[in-house]
């Protein structure tokens, strides 16, 4: 399958490649399908795939956990090497186009007081549904290159 086409399949559409990689054949062997797995479990159990209800939870304490995809990413991604070298092609795009723009925002707001603000902490809350929705979407993608059983809605609420 076609990079491009994969990141489409999921929902990502808005992530941007070079034409040499968006028409690039991507398919995923035994390393790939390991970091695939260590990257959507921690995910699974992390708020960039939960609910954050709003009398519960605070806004920097899911910042952070935002945050923390980069180190645990760039982890995986030592460990596992350059034999997991086409999950790379998917979990770099992802972490510098969709979570590095949310992350970049809401760290200068964080350092200028914003979730000491009613406004500030509904629109960190409205923004971070809308990044769930789509690391949802690259978590069903991880299940699939991992080759395991998608779990990331088995939670969910109808409707929500």
């Amino acid at each position: 399958m076609k990079l491009k086409k994969m990141f489409k399949n999921f929902g990502l559409e808005k992530i941007q490649l070079g034409p040499k990689w968006a028409s690039a054949e991507i398919s995923f062997q035994t390393p790939d399908r390991d970091a695939a797995w260590e990257l959507y479990i921690e995910m699974l159990t992390r708020i960039v795939t939960q609910p954050l209800p709003v009398e519960a939870g605070d806004e920097k304490t899911a910042l952070d956990s935002v945050y923390s995809l980069f180190p645990t990413s760039r982890e995986i991604l030592r460990r596992r090497g350059r034999g997991a070298i086409q999950f790379s092609k998917v979990a770099v795009p992802v972490l510098n186009q969709v979570v590095r723009a949310f992350t970049a925002k809401w760290h200068q707001e964080s350092l200028a007081g914003a979730f000491d603000e009613e406004t500030k902490r509904k629109e960190f809350r409205e923004e971070l549904e809308a990044l769930q929705e789509e690391l949802r979407n690259y978590n069903r993608m991880l299940a699939k290159i991992a080759d395991v059983e998608d779990l990331t809605d088995l939670e969910r609420v109808e409707g929500k």
